[in-house]
């Protein structure tokens, strides 16, 4: 059975025409916005935040972070706007697709039978922001006053390291204006019945080792050559793994390889490139040191340099005696959901708002659901989508109505 234009089966046993829930067919308007690297529709999703902010009543604010990178921030003022406010954080950004790879069009946002929503972004992390719109919409509608200020941030260029989003913003004096005292960003999606919530991350340290040696004839045996002081650091660097939560392991993956101009000549210098992910517990210093240590034990002439180099190690509490977290917790607990505390694999914009001092945690509300953010024929199921909308609506309202801190009176 093909798809038609608007990404539905036709007799696929769907909803009948305008049965569709709102919410769902708003995420998928969304999600049909290609704001895809590496040429990203930024004025279409712009163009699509206008209409929401008008819809919710909202004031709305562009500042231009970096030349054509622009983070949009709406603003709903809580009845005590001196107090710390809310941030719900999303980014507009996705990453590219192999379209070969994909059951439908990775941008039609196409509907199963059984409600999975694929398209590129469904889990990272349209389906978030949509939810956040759509449960502050709710909580307008009901009249409800909020104590403090909320925040809903949409951030470009996060799916390229954020050097020109959020990394760039949280120095800009109109982020310091917001007087931020809580974050909510991007989490994963739990194939079970919990769902996971984030307090830290792993650092992400990019480096290339310089590898001189011996060059020769193919043929001949060469001692000292480029090649063997690769295989030496990279063994080396693959003992620091060891069997835990991928959040509480450092991950070495080799992901470049340059070096020779021919199948017999030996090279006289081979480069070779790793993604390292290093979690909080690991002193970053004495994790250089080792570096440097491997990189003598190879040949006293190898070196490294970083292409990407974060040090930052900073955790959201999750004390029970923390008033956010108990907040937070809190809500989940009315909704009786079940959370698993974790650090983060990779890397989200919150390691930026982290670094400046403000708690944040990563939660993106998918249980049930396989993650496949970045992979092929991503989707999310309308009814968990749903339910996530829910979720932020309490959470949002209990969050919004800590007390105020001692400093804050």
């Amino acid at each position: 059975m093909l798809p038609d234009k608007d990404g539905e089966c036709v007799g696929g046993g769907h909803s009948p025409p305008g049965g569709e829930d709102p919410s769902v067919s708003l995420f998928r308007e969304y999600l049909r916005v290609k704001t895809v690297h590496p040429d990203p529709d930024y004025d279409a999703a712009l163009r699509f935040l206008d209409r929401m902010a008008e819809e919710l009543e909202l004031p709305m604010r562009k500042i231009e972070a970096c030349p054509g990178r622009v983070v949009t921030i709406m603003t709903w003022e809580g009845t005590n706007p001196t107090l710390k406010s809310i941030l719900l954080n999303s980014h507009t950004d996705v990453v590219p697709v192999y379209q070969e790879h994909w059951k439908y069009d990775a941008f039609s946002a196409f509907k199963d039978a059984e409600g999975n929503i694929f398209a590129r972004g469904s889990q990272d992390m349209k389906c978030v922001t949509i939810q956040y719109i759509q449960a502050i919409k709710r909580l307008k509608a009901e009249g409800r006053k909020l104590m403090r200020t909320v925040h809903l941030m949409f951030v470009p260029d996060e799916e390229v390291g954020g050097h020109k989003g959020m990394e760039t913003f949280v120095k800009h004096l109109e982020f310091q204006k917001l007087n931020i005292g809580f974050a909510l960003d991007e989490g994963l999606a739990n194939p079970g019945e919990a769902y996971t919530v984030f307090y830290g991350e792993r650092n992400p340290w990019w480096i290339t080792v310089h590898c001189p040696g011996s060059p020769g004839h193919g043929s001949r045996f060469v001692e000292n050559t480029a090649a063997e002081k690769m295989v030496s650091f990279h063994k080396a660097l693959l003992n620091t793994s060891e069997c835990f939560t991928l959040g509480d392991v450092t991950t070495v993956n080799m992901t470049m390889v340059k070096g020779g101009v021919a199948y017999n000549v030996i090279p006289a210098e081979m480069d070779v490139s790793f993604d390292l992910r290093i979690p909080p517990q690991v002193n970053l210093q004495e994790f250089e040191r080792q570096i440097k240590d491997w990189c003598k034990e190879a040949g006293d002439d190898v070196t490294y340099e970083f292409a990407q180099k974060h040090m930052n190690q900073n955790l959201t509490s999750t004390a029970e005696n923390d008033p956010w977290w108990r907040a937070f917790a809190a809500g989940c607990d009315d909704l009786n959901l079940t959370l698993e505390k974790e650090i983060f694999p990779a890397a989200t914009d919150s390691r930026f708002i982290r670094a400046v001092g403000i708690p944040a945690i990563g939660f993106s509300p998918m249980n049930r659901t396989p993650i496949l953010l970045h992979d092929h024929n991503e989707y999310l199921n309308e009814r968990v989508f749903l339910k996530g909308i829910s979720v932020f609506e309490r959470l949002i309202s209990t969050l919004a109505s800590v007390p105020a801190f001692p400093d804050e009176a």
